[in-house]
């Protein structure tokens, strides 16, 4: 890799996460060395964007790249019951006429290869084959890293400031046990893709589909894609999903046909892909930052995908942390308090993304708040669209818990 011994920001890592936090300080004129492991494009989950990444997109230069992308556009998310009783779709301009009620379905390995292109067209110093072996302390502060090259010798690169924005395999989560599960949320996933599986048409056929499994203990999704193909997976409790079975393949067939309306959707189609599947699911660390290093996107935390809010997270981590580092970098402070600045705020907003997903698998009847709590449907839609940031939207909790009596069908 070329010699670039003194950035003011290293970010480990070339995901979502990473490419926006390395291009916002970038933007401001610092030196930034983002290292990624792989070389893209490779694969990855988490196809839906909700409409809350518009913003993040606008500040990264990336709106008129995703408008000339054939990424399918999603309008909605709609919810299926557990007696296939199909909800209204939640249309997001209906709640907000601006053109962020739009967003996309993507193809990960081709939207991040977008956004470390949009990083290196933005004056990042983006290395992709590179593997970091350890970051670098002096006392408590990060220093810097130790890496590999493309000829497998080590050596140190110094900056201000160490992103890890490595994903779930974390460095730093690792380094210091900072990682805290859910016991909540202990879920585990099943996925593959189906070519020429049934969509809707018009504005719906780009919509997300929520589909609970008939006994309710669990549910899928079912998000079409570009070039025909959908992304179907199924969600459950890890012991359920995995503990006493004969193979994920045979597992994933099985709660298909606890899922009757997702079996219909497929019945034509042709599975293109092998059945993956994902163990660790929601965790956040203990903190955010420290002396000299941040933590941002599932290297800080990962929320169950209920409600597709994984690359929002990782985009919204990644500026907040960004604007708190160039703040550092101007006046000279690159403490924890002042890299951490960012957490609390974040955190609130991310709990009132797992609160929602904790209704959904507690039975709550969505529809039946709404038609009592009329005034909380563009709450409940910002929500869905991941405008969690603002504290009026905690109202709505308060009113869900007030009219809990006992079960009832999530619809």
């Amino acid at each position: 890799m070329p010699d670039q011994q003194s950035p003011d920001v290293i970010v480990i890592g070339g995901g979502p996460a990473g490419a926006t936090v390395s291009t916002l300080i970038a933007q401001q004129g610092y030196r930034v060395t983002l290292l990624e492991r792989e070389n893209f494009p490779r694969y990855h989950i988490g196809e839906s964007l909700i409409p809350e990444t518009y913003w993040v997109l606008k500040r990264l230069g990336m709106l008129d790249k995703m408008k000339s992308s054939q990424f399918i556009k999603k309008f909605s998310v709609q919810f299926v019951s557990p007696t296939g009783k199909h909800s209204a779709p939640f249309y997001f301009h209906d709640n907000n006429p601006h053109e962020c009620s739009q967003t996309w379905q993507i193809q990960r390995s081709e939207f991040d290869v977008m956004m470390l292109k949009n990083a290196a067209d933005q004056g990042v110093a983006v290395h992709e084959g590179v593997r970091v072996l350890d970051v670098l302390f002096e006392g408590d502060r990060a220093i810097g890293v130790q890496i590999k090259d493309e000829n497998g010798n080590p050596k140190e690169i110094r900056a201000s400031v160490v992103v890890d924005a490595s994903g779930q395999s974390s460095m730093l989560i690792n380094k210091f046990k900072l990682k805290v599960p859910d016991p909540s949320l202990n879920k585990g996933a099943l996925w593959t893709y189906f070519e020429g599986a049934y969509r809707d048409e018009g504005k719906d056929e780009g919509a997300t589909i929520v589909l609970s499994l008939r006994d309710k203990k669990g549910w899928f999704w079912y998000i079409p894609m570009q070039n025909n193909l959908v992304s179907v997976g199924v969600v459950a409790d890890f012991e359920y999903l995995f503990n006493g079975r004969t193979s994920h393949e045979a597992t994933f067939y099985e709660e298909m046909e606890n899922c009757p309306a997702v079996k219909e959707r497929v019945s034509m189609a042709k599975q293109k892909a092998p059945v993956k599947a994902t163990k660790d699911y929601t965790y956040r660390a203990s903190q955010a930052a420290g002396d000299g290093w941040v933590l941002v996107g599932d290297a800080f935390g990962f929320l169950d995908p209920l409600y597709s809010s994984g690359v929002l997270l990782a985009l919204k981590s990644g500026e907040l942390a960004a604007d708190a580092i160039v703040e550092g970098l101007q006046i000279g402070d690159t403490s924890r308090t002042q890299l951490g600045k960012w957490e609390a705020g974040y955190v609130k907003g991310m709990n009132r993304m797992r609160r929602l997903v904790c209704e959904y698998y507690d039975g709550f009847n969505f529809g039946q708040f709404i038609r009592k709590f009329p005034n909380h449907r563009g709450n409940v839609t910002d929500l869905l669209i991941g405008d969690l940031f603002k504290d009026e939207l905690d109202q709505v909790f308060e009113d869900i818990d007030s009219m809990k009596t006992g079960p009832s069908e999530a619809v």
